[in-house]
């Protein structure tokens, strides 16, 4: 496990215990309920300023049911993906403590939370309050709300710890007793409609001491009968108002750095946040260990330099991971290089990685060879400082992802048409054998890979799920029993359905290869060298001064014989089988080797 010391780190560079990080990202409305006294009522889930309200006869949805069923308070004028957004299961920080112990059992020795921040939808990027947890992820709402309307939001000596808030302490706090780690996502581009500033904006319009912290565009005119008060949102959508740029001396174009600042009120707002999570009650060894950055993109470099030195003054091995996504989609990714080379994060969600890795292992219709996989890992590397390469966080799958055995099942292009709204013909169901044997493989190489290797919460469980609202389907808990799942929703036909359940299998296939990554060092910081990239047929080899570990892998239609180092006996982690000289391996198989003489 990770150490939870707060080791000196340099300032350009990432801490030393992020390239040994297995982190693990966890959607906490869908992660476990561990508290059903405090699941969410409509009154915390609507959003009056955009007419966002809870339909009648709302309630909270079973964990156990079929995804795809409807429920009495659908709106039948509404798409199944319009309706499935006010569904609550109650996921809670409790639910996360209880899993403890599970998730330390599988190997994982980071965690990365999703936004907990107080916020009325359940994905809770659109924030109500910063500097507070969800009042529905602790034990007493009704008594957190309380506590938050007798604050000054914008003076942290008012500030008050929920109980919520304090839930969120002891969270960290045994998760450092396990040694591992534990960061937070936040978007510092945007708040809700009902952040406290923005609330106080609608009411006073152009008299709040809050007007310039968003981008708004024209205030209310009390004199004419319309109502033009109107603003900015994150890519148009007005439930996601933006915080105010400023200092802009470069083009700001979507999906490249900019030079640029937020607006200062705000941007003070925000490092108080910052200190009160990462020191609570300036403790900097009871708070979180970084944070993982919303749309990276849309904030200027200066802000992000300042909030760099802002974090390390507080904790010198504190870990910044930024999503820093496309460029152009579908097609181009952006250069992660300007945001990781030591003044701005020290990583980000390397997505870039895992779209070859989907064309080489995966059955798509965009499929490459060997030569054409290594190529694109290379260049990617290329682009990055060497310390960073071992530190970017190799994402596969998320909450903004379709999950990876339907990412696998489906033959598509990376992140188009993911979803069955976009495409009818979309699997959504159970998938096939192969694409299970697939996917095994590519784990191999995502925790034999340079870099830290991330799981979405339930992959390890066997679940399945388009993109988004599918990936975010509540987790299938060995103790539950679920009901089928109906398959062909969007299909003309006989509706199908499948068996849902935690699946041992694929949670002991990523339990044995964390424990291979966890118990051999040379995975997270040794070096790499191609030996064979032909056709179908790829080889690595991992090493440093005293350890190797060669990695095979034959996707070709037949067996293919693969040739070791003479005079070397070798131990394969997968199997626990001995070899030496040569190894055959059959189609859609893969060996880790490692040197044992």
């Amino acid at each position: 496990m990770l150490s939870a010391q707060n080791h000196k780190t340099a300032f350009n560079h990432p801490p030393a215990w992020a390239k040994s990080a297995i982190w693990y990202e966890i959607f906490v409305e869908r992660f476990y309920n561990g508290d059903a006294s405090d699941d969410p009522k409509p009154i915390n889930i609507n959003i009056p300023p955009i007419g966002q309200l809870a339909p009648k006869k709302w309630a909270i949805t079973p964990w156990t049911s079929d995804w795809y069923a409807t429920e009495p308070w659908f709106d039948t004028e509404k798409s199944f993906n319009e309706n499935v957004l006010f569904r609550r299961y109650g996921g809670d920080l409790q639910g996360v403590l209880d899993k403890l112990d599970y998730l330390q059992n599988l190997g994982i020795n980071a965690l990365f939370l999703n936004p907990i921040n107080d916020a009325p939808s359940l994905h809770k990027y659109d924030a109500r309050n910063y500097h507070h947890v969800d009042v529905n992820f602790g034990p007493d709402p009704v008594g957190d709300n309380k506590i938050i309307a007798g604050e000054n939001p914008d003076d942290p000596g008012t500030w008050q710890w929920t109980s919520a808030d304090k839930l969120f302490l002891k969270l960290i706090d045994e998760v450092h007793k396990r040694h591992m780690k534990i960061i937070v996502d936040y978007s510092w581009n945007h708040t809700g409609t009902t952040f406290w500033a923005f609330r106080d904006i609608l009411k006073n319009q152009e008299k709040s001491a809050y007007k310039d912290w968003y981008a708004i565009k024209s205030f209310d005119d009390p004199a004419t009968a319309g109502y033009e008060f109107a603003y900015d949102g994150w890519i148009g959508i007005s439930s996601l108002p933006e915080i105010k740029k400023v200092n802009v001396t470069t083009d700001r174009v979507t999906g490249h750095p900019y030079e640029g600042d937020i607006n200062p009120g705000a941007k003070k707002h925000i490092f108080d946040v910052t200190s009160r999570w990462m020191a609570p009650n300036g403790d900097a060894s009871k708070g979180i260990d970084g944070f993982r950055l919303d749309v990276a993109d849309q904030i200027g470099l200066q802000f992000w330099r300042d909030f760099r030195k802002h974090v390390r003054s507080i904790k010198s091995d504190a870990y910044l991971v930024g999503e820093v996504w496309w460029e152009e989609f579908p097609d181009k990714l952006m250069d992660p290089a300007p945001y990781t080379n030591g003044d701005i994060f020290d990583a980000a969600m390397f997505y870039h990685l895992y779209r070859s890795a989907r064309y080489f292992f995966a059955k798509t219709d965009f499929g490459i060879d060997a030569a054409q996989f290594k190529a694109s890992l290379e260049f990617e590397w290329s682009r990055l400082r060497h310390s960073t390469r071992y530190a970017m966080m190799n994402v596969s799958s998320s909450a903004d992802a379709p999950r990876l055995l339907t990412d696998f099942y489906n033959p598509n292009k990376y992140k188009l048409n993911v979803n069955p709204a976009e495409d009818p013909n979309y699997k959504t169901g159970k998938p096939d054998k192969e694409t299970y044997k697939r996917l095994q493989l590519y784990l191999v190489h995502l925790f034999t890979n340079i870099g830290a290797p991330q799981i979405y919460n339930g992959e390890e469980m066997g679940m399945w799920g388009a993109f988004d609202p599918d990936c975010r389907k509540p987790l299938w808990w060995q103790e539950y029993e679920f009901e089928p799942e109906s398959r062909n929703n969007y299909q003309p036909g006989e509706k199908t359905y499948d068996e849902v359940k935690y699946n041992d299998e694929q949670f002991n296939y990523y339990k044995k290869l964390i424990k291979i990554r966890n118990e051999n060092s040379v995975l997270s910081d040794g070096n790499i060298r191609f030996i064979t990239a032909e056709g179908k047929t790829l080889a690595y080899k991992r090493y440093d001064h005293k350890n190797e570990i060669i990695v095979l892998f034959n996707l070709e239609d037949g067996d293919k014989q693969f040739h070791l180092p003479k005079d070397h006996n070798y131990l394969d982690l997968l199997t626990n089988t001995a070899g030496k000289q040569r190894i055959t391996l059959h189609p859609l198989s893969a060996a880790v080797l490692k040197r044992v003489d």
